[in-house]
């Protein structure tokens, strides 16, 4: 018998180099089980409803709509999914447009690996995974 559950994630990234990364290095997490990618936020939407992923890592700016439109959607309609935030943007106003869609954390594309898979177990776990280094001037 299992010791844990597996986290069950899905990515959804407009760019195919950025879904091939982040499924490599979460096909190497014995605890993260991949469960689809998406390239965008219609085809995002569906992927959450049908396979109600534990975590949606969900880029900010994709066709469909966007991350905003795509957190929304799936939240409302796979209500335990917690969303976090992909962008290649560290930026303010990215980070609270996701948060006000919805979104309980955010990691930029070019964080390390650590900090990725950190973000999915923070979230998991039931906190938020803003990055504290954030400049808020």
């Amino acid at each position: 018998m299992p010791t844990a559950e597996r986290i069950k994630v899905m990515v959804a990234d407009d760019e195919e180099s950025v879904r091939d990364v982040l499924e490599a290095l979460l096909s190497s997490e014995p605890e993260i089980e991949l469960i689809g990618k998406a390239a965008d936020a219609e085809a995002a939407i569906e992927l959450a409803c049908s396979k109600l992923p534990d975590v949606a890592l969900v880029d900010v700016h994709m066709p469909g709509g966007g991350g905003p439109r795509a957190t929304r959607e799936i939240l409302r309609r796979s209500p335990p999914t917690r969303v976090v935030a992909l962008s290649a943007h560290e930026d303010v106003s990215t980070v609270l447009t996701m948060l006000r869609a919805g979104a309980v954390g955010y990691v930029v594309k070019g964080d390390s690996t650590d900090e990725i898979l950190s973000a999915i177990q923070r979230t998991v776990e039931g906190k938020t995974s803003v990055r504290s280094e954030e400049h808020t001037s």
